[in-house]
């Protein structure tokens, strides 16, 4: 299988992605923008210095210039192609994938993502080409440094006027690089902390929040010293999850919700972006705080384009990755993490009261059915189903009734982009109608898939 997917590239070192791999990519995305000069930075992955510098040499053998930003997280280089003079830039990264692995984001000037269907793509054709021809002139390479610049910057979506603990699990990961001089700033905020030594091996668990069992440390931590709320970050801090004080999951659906009110007050009327798996509680809170809530596709590239063409201030999926127009309308953990500080800070009601009003509806879940027979099995649905109003913005969504007159009840399902997976995303508006057609919906699809 390729690596070079539909939002990045990501493969393992050395069998899958090589120094000299990472060279000619670096050469031909720097032809490929026609840039002149380029910021790149890192991961703390054990590979990731010496697939750096390979993108490095790459990049200048095409004639461009380097900006080389070393340590980052993912919103930390997005900040930095935002921010410096460039025509875009990478950050080498697997995100949460195990310590084997590596790859590469990759962003135009702005900040504006790259995707398979945008450049990715074309990428992989050029790379299979001859060896690269250098340029006359190779590009300069400079260095800097802009954690300070960063934290600054993330530090002012913070208001926490008042004392406020909480409990943060790094996972090894980017974010005990980036938070610490956050933190530094917010001195109401006092933290407990696990696993803030960045560490490519990832000695104490996967740095994947979205998996629940990751959530236990940070879970446990939060009853521990009674915080307010705990967070875990995923390998490059572009993706976040919380849990409540009582160490509570928090589903992310829901604190696209709650933060939306947080973006909304800032900006009245505004419009904020969500992705059709989220649950319809999204859709009636955006509106109640009087926004405008766009549905869209899942996906950072859509949900990016999506915010730009529609001017929307805030957008949230349910993978973790919540995206912010004040940042370059892109993803970021950290500012994420920002916002519900600011959340809870102002509040008088503990998270878990924040909540509790929207769990009002009844989802389950992501569910993964492995099948070898995709198309057949979509073919399938959308014949079963065809007395419900059916979109194809992304899969399938079947609706049946109307928000705020129950009984109601949705679906979608999703090929996934990379494996033999169908994903199930379901809600209604009472348990016994979701646990009816959930099972309705499983004895068509076969046995759920688990990792």
């Amino acid at each position: 299988m390729s690596i070079f997917k539909a939002y990045d590239i990501r493969g393992k070192v050395p069998s899958e992605l090589d120094p000299a791999l990472a060279q000619r990519i670096g050469y031909h995305f720097a032809r490929l923008l026609k840039a002149k000069k380029l910021v790149v930075g890192r991961d703390m992955r054990t590979h990731s210095p010496q697939i750096e510098a390979a993108v490095i040499e790459g990049i200048r053998d095409a004639g461009t210039d380097v900006l080389a930003i070393g340590l980052a997280s993912t919103p930390m280089a997005y900040f930095a192609v935002g921010s410096q003079p460039c025509d875009g830039g990478l950050v080498v990264t697997a995100s949460h994938n195990p310590g084997e692995y590596n790859g590469m984001k990759l962003c135009r000037a702005g900040a504006a993502p790259i995707s398979g269907s945008t450049g990715i793509a074309e990428l992989e054709q050029l790379c299979q080409q001859g060896p690269p021809r250098p340029a006359e002139k190779r590009g300069e390479l400079a260095r800097i440094d802009l954690l300070d610049a960063y934290s600054a910057h993330v530090a002012r979506f913070a208001n926490v006027q008042k004392p406020l603990k909480v409990a943060i699990d790094a996972s090894n990961g980017m974010a005990g690089y980036t938070l610490p001089p956050i933190l530094a700033r917010l001195p109401k905020l006092s933290v407990e902390t696990l696993f803030m030594t960045p560490d490519g091996t990832f000695p104490n668990h996967e740095a994947n929040p979205l998996k629940e069992h990751n959530l236990d440390p940070v879970r446990a931590l939060v009853k521990q010293s009674q915080a307010r709320f705990g967070v875990g970050f995923d390998g490059d801090a572009d993706r976040c999850c919380f849990v409540d004080e009582t160490g509570r999951t928090v589903p992310n659906d829901l604190m696209t919700a709650l933060m939306a009110r947080v973006q909304l007050a800032r900006h009245p009327g505004a419009a904020v972006v969500y992705d059709l798996r989220s649950s319809w509680v999204v859709r009636e809170e955006v509106a109640l705080a009087g926004g405008r809530p766009l549905r869209d596709r899942v996906g950072h590239s859509f949900i990016k384009a999506t915010m730009r063409a529609q001017k929307a201030v805030f957008g949230g999926e349910l993978s973790g990755h919540f995206y912010f127009a004040d940042n370059y309308t892109c993803d970021s953990g950290e500012i994420a993490f920002a916002t519900a500080l600011s959340l809870v800070a102002s509040s008088d009601q503990p998270l878990s009261k924040l909540v509790e009003g929207l769990r009002r509806y009844h989802s389950s879940g992501e569910i993964n059915f492995q099948v070898s027979n995709k198309d057949e099995l979509m073919r399938e649905v959308r014949t079963r189903y065809k007395d419900g109003r059916q979109d194809e913005l992304d899969g399938i969504t079947v609706e049946y009734g109307e928000l705020g007159r129950a009984p109601w009840w949705w679906f979608n399902l999703r090929a996934s982009n990379t494996e033999p997976l169908l994903r199930l995303n379901l809600e209604a508006s009472d348990a016994a109608l979701a646990r009816s057609k959930q099972a309705e919906l499983v004895a068509l699809l076969g046995n759920p898939h688990h990792d």
